[in-house]
């Protein structure tokens, strides 16, 4: 073979000359064989297209037998180009059929030709199918000519993604790229969403592939890593970031990889051999991610993904666009696919449009989820591969139920989704005709079901799921969403909007509850080791008594002349509640002093939700006038189950007696106080864990919206006063009959109570 230097190059062109002429696809692929063939030298080149079915099939050959195009086949992982093909790595041999994995195809006739190089064609990391040349004489292909049949590759990776090759396949198959791809995740927003990919990060697309002036091209590299560089330093120097903690720790890992030489390097000679800036950053970034696949070790992984981000940034600033630049036509039925996302971007997007949103990181209790949750869109979690997978305008169904990912659906699955939307789009019909419907149990116990909320979008759901109030206003997603501290004034105007938005229904409101997950991107965090147990809440407020005063004055401003509820979370001791009590008495008086009007009537609450107040329950009746028991945190606490572990979080069941208990020893107290318990949290949304509430003597629950409806068809059935003496019975036994769950169930079951 000859130098291969500058033939890339010239290879390169003759391939887009051939791109753009008006030829049919098999002999598109026949003359870019021959021509690969003749610029490297070889006497053989033919190209391996992988279908939907793990097949690798000869689309086109020069120097085979042609024959053997669309015959010759290989699963993946058979021979050499189904090696190749599965690890996404070249294979460079001087004698092709003494190694191992080596598969003789008879009709291809290739047992003449023994040194073989094959390179695979890789789109985002994924392997799309196999480019190879062959020579008779034994012999080992240079770095250079290694390097060239990979940039070619990547041309033909482009001519598979745009769909041409369709027209070549047999009835009945379809390529791999479109073949339909499940991904199983977390289910983390109930509801399924149907509808077509919208990527939060839109991949560049590079058309322009073959560069006119290497020099040029690599200058502009070179400048754009110079802001890169300039960029991530800028970060590290501004005064939000802390001098240590884990955050400081990825950027300067980010600084670390943006000056890495042989990352550099690599760019640099893809470029030389004929690509242009943009399009070496993409080949090399596609490599890289074909190698992250594959890896199992964590620690390596994250260190692939911190070079996939920065390959990002890069193309990004070659391109001269922003980090989520806009979709020039958003989809009417979008779902949002992200590696991870914010909040407050979540909220950019459209809320009419979404349909649900894919991550491929994040956690149940990550800030976006709270508030994608609050927005009654469907999410799936840890969806591994899902960005690289998908393709902009994909058909994509998710399932918030069971946690399910499906990328271009095939057409039973996609009307077996329809159908069941469909089912759900009646059931919603039956429970939005409940919303007149009185919420009381058949023996007469009047029932108050409220609304969980967080966000002026959420208010006019209210009305939609017939909630009676809302029984918990998380007032920290006004704070995380914010770029900077809200002011007091705007503090006022929000809980100002909420109360008049309520129209006339009763809201309490929870005093900011950060640290621990919910980390608001102004206010310095500290590295803890157990940040759920730490520095949260109000043991944070209390340190920081000017944040918490200017939240209580904006709320007392807020509600002058109707009834305000104040909730106080995460209290441990009972003297937590006397000090910010003391807090709150100062604002009155402040207030009053200088003319303001004040609510109407003003109750202060606590969330029951850390284990010491079960030892204090007669105490904190007579501190408070209403008490909300936290189921989430009050199990989590209670059972020592992060429920954020996947491993542990299922382990113990929130309806079986340990915890049944403590939650009939919470009612008891409430009543023997005349103290008005209600509880917020998962087991109030679920009908038979709600039934179980009820029969525990709760006369108040506090739901996500979407959860109203079912919980209210399953009460209307139900005789509490029968399932109480049921629960009791069991509940008192010394030697458990069986489990609590099943009981229920059975109780159910025998009166005939939807679930």
């Amino acid at each position: 073979m000859r130098d291969m230097a500058a033939g890339p190059r010239i290879l390169l062109r003759r391939l887009r000359e051939l791109s753009a002429e008006p030829l049919e696809p098999q002999d598109r692929l026949d003359r870019i064989v021959m021509q690969i063939a003749r610029n490297m030298v070889a006497e053989v080149c033919s190209v391996y297209v992988l279908r939907a079915d793990g097949v690798l099939e000869l689309y086109a050959t020069e120097g085979l037998n042609k024959e053997s195009v669309h015959l010759a086949q290989l699963k993946m992982g058979e021979g050499l180009v189904g090696t190749i093909a599965a690890s996404a790595q070249p294979l460079n041999l001087s004698d092709a059929q003494s190694h191992p994995a080596y598969a003789y195809l008879p009709e291809t006739g290739e047992e003449l030709f023994h040194s073989f190089l094959g390179v695979p064609i890789l789109r985002a990391g994924r392997a799309l199918g196999v480019l190879v040349v062959q020579n008779r004489a034994q012999r080992h292909y240079s770095d250079d000519e290694v390097e060239a049949l990979e940039t070619v590759a990547m041309v033909m990776a482009e001519m598979v993604a745009s769909g041409e090759l369709k027209k070549l396949t047999k009835p009945g198959q379809e390529l791999d790229l479109s073949r339909p791809v499940t991904i199983e995740g977390d289910a983390y927003g109930d509801g399924i969403g149907l509808g077509y990919v919208v990527l939060h990060d839109p991949r560049v697309v590079v058309t322009n592939l073959l560069n006119e002036d290497v020099d040029l091209e690599l200058n502009r590299l070179g400048e754009a890593l110079g802001s890169l560089r300039i960029s991530i330093d800028d970060m590290l120097s501004r005064r939000e970031v802390s001098m240590e903690g884990e955050h400081r720790a990825v950027l300067e890992a980010y600084r670390m990889f943006a000056h890495d030489r042989g990352w550099v390097r690599k760019l640099e000679e893809a470029i030389r051999n004929g690509l242009t800036a943009e399009a070496a950053v993409e080949r090399v970034q596609s490599e890289t991610r074909a190698r992250m696949m594959r890896l199992t070790d964590p620690y390596l992984r994250e260190r692939m993904h911190d070079f996939d981000d920065l390959a990002n940034r890069l193309l990004r600033q070659l391109a001269g666009y922003g980090a989520h630049a806009a979709a020039a036509a958003f989809p009417n039925d979008a779902i949002i696919v992200a590696r991870a996302m914010g909040a407050a971007e979540l909220l950019d997007y459209p809320r009419a449009n979404v349909r649900g949103l894919v991550l491929e990181e994040g956690a149940v209790t990550s800030h976006v989820v709270i508030v994608a949750k609050a927005m009654g869109i469907p999410v799936v979690g840890q969806a591994e591969g899902a960005v690289s997978l998908a393709e902009k305008g994909d058909a994509i169904i998710i399932d918030g139920e069971d946690g399910k990912v499906h990328l271009r659906p095939a057409q039973d699955v996609q009307k077996a989704y329809e159908e069941k939307v469909r089912f759900r789009a009646r059931r919603q019909e039956q429970f939005r005709a409940l919303r007149a419907v009185e919420s009381a149990t058949r023996d007469g116990c009047r029932i108050s079901l409220n609304m969980n909320a967080g966000l002026l979008v959420d208010l006019p759901q209210l009305s939609e799921a017939g909630a009676e109030g809302i029984g918990l206003f998380r007032t920290e997603l006004q704070f995380m969403i914010a770029s900077t501290m809200p002011k007091g004034e705007e503090q006022e105007a929000f809980y100002r909007n909420v109360i008049k938005q309520a129209g006339g229904r009763p809201v309490t409101f929870r005093t900011l509850d950060i640290g621990s997950d919910k980390v608001v991107p102004y206010f310095q965090a500290i590295k803890e080791e157990n940040p759920a147990l730490g520095w949260r809440a109000v043991r944070l407020a209390l340190d920081r008594p000017g944040l918490l005063r200017t939240q209580l004055r904006a709320l007392l401003k807020a509600a002058g002349g109707v009834e305000l509820k104040i909730m106080i979370p995460m209290v441990t001791e009972v003297q937590e509640l006397r000090a910010v009590r003391a807090l709150l008495q100062k604002e009155v008086q402040h207030l009053s002093k200088f003319g303001h009007l004040l609510p109407r009537k003003l109750q202060f609450g606590a969330m029951l939700e850390v284990p010491s107040l079960l030892w204090q329950l007669d105490e904190l009746m007579m501190e408070t006038d209403f008490i909300s028991v936290g189921s989430n945190d009050l199990f989590q606490f209670a059972m020592a189950v992060d429920r954020g572990n996947a491993r542990v979080s299922d382990r113990f069941d929130i309806l079986e007696r340990p915890f049944l208990r403590i939650l009939r020893d919470i009612v008891r107290a409430g009543v023997r106080n005349n103290t008005p318990v209600t509880l917020c949290g998962e087991m109030a949304g679920k009908p038979l864990s709600a039934m179980a509430l009820l029969g525990l003597g709760f006369r108040s629950i506090s739901m996500s919206p979407a959860s109203i409806g079912p919980v209210k068809a399953m009460l209307l059935g139900l005789d509490a006063g029968a399932l109480g003496r049921m629960m009791d019975e069991a509940l008192d036994e010394k030697t458990p009959k069986a489990p609590m769950r099943e009981l229920l169930k059975r109780f159910a079951e025998d009166h005939n109570i939807p679930l």
